[in-house]
């Protein structure tokens, strides 16, 4: 191997080293604890990767009642609890994924997510789906930058 080669070899080794960090696991009381086998979010190299907010209220471990609206506004006040945990905010965030048990809610959903992200626009997709946890109505997961 040549002597260039070497030496490129170990500059990719030492940005490698100085970019990977130990993954945090974040857990917090005022948001519903995980139902599986997973974390809440996970804080890596200066993000965090928050799991799916479910329609969950923390201290009942029950889905709130109401319709979509209130299942909405209780996601995104567990996520927002979550992001709080992680040293991050709605501000930060990067890339959400908003998940709907029906596109007829869309309307609604977005006037929520809207009005509880005061003003971010983060990048979004928003998918239908057959089915999901607990069979709630939405639920929303997100990538934010961590604050230093």
């Amino acid at each position: 191997m040549s002597f260039v080669a070497i030496n490129r070899l170990s500059a990719i080794k030492n940005h490698m080293r100085s970019m990977s960090t130990v993954n945090k696991i974040v857990h917090t009381s005022t948001a519903p604890a995980a139902i599986g086998p997973y974390s809440q979010a996970i804080v890596a190299n200066g993000f965090v990767f928050c799991s799916g907010s479910l329609p969950v209220n923390p201290a009942t471990g029950e889905v709130v009642p109401g319709g979509v609206k209130e299942q909405a506004e209780q996601v995104l006040a567990n996520m927002d609890e979550v992001l709080k945990a992680s040293n991050s905010s709605f501000g930060q965030i990067v890339k959400s994924t908003v998940f709907i048990k029906n596109m007829n809610d869309f309307g609604v959903i977005n006037e929520v997510y809207g009005r509880r992200m005061g003003g971010a626009l983060p990048a979004r997709s928003c998918v239908e789906v057959a089915r999901l946890p607990k069979d709630v109505l939405v639920e929303i997961e997100c990538i934010a930058t961590v604050s230093k």
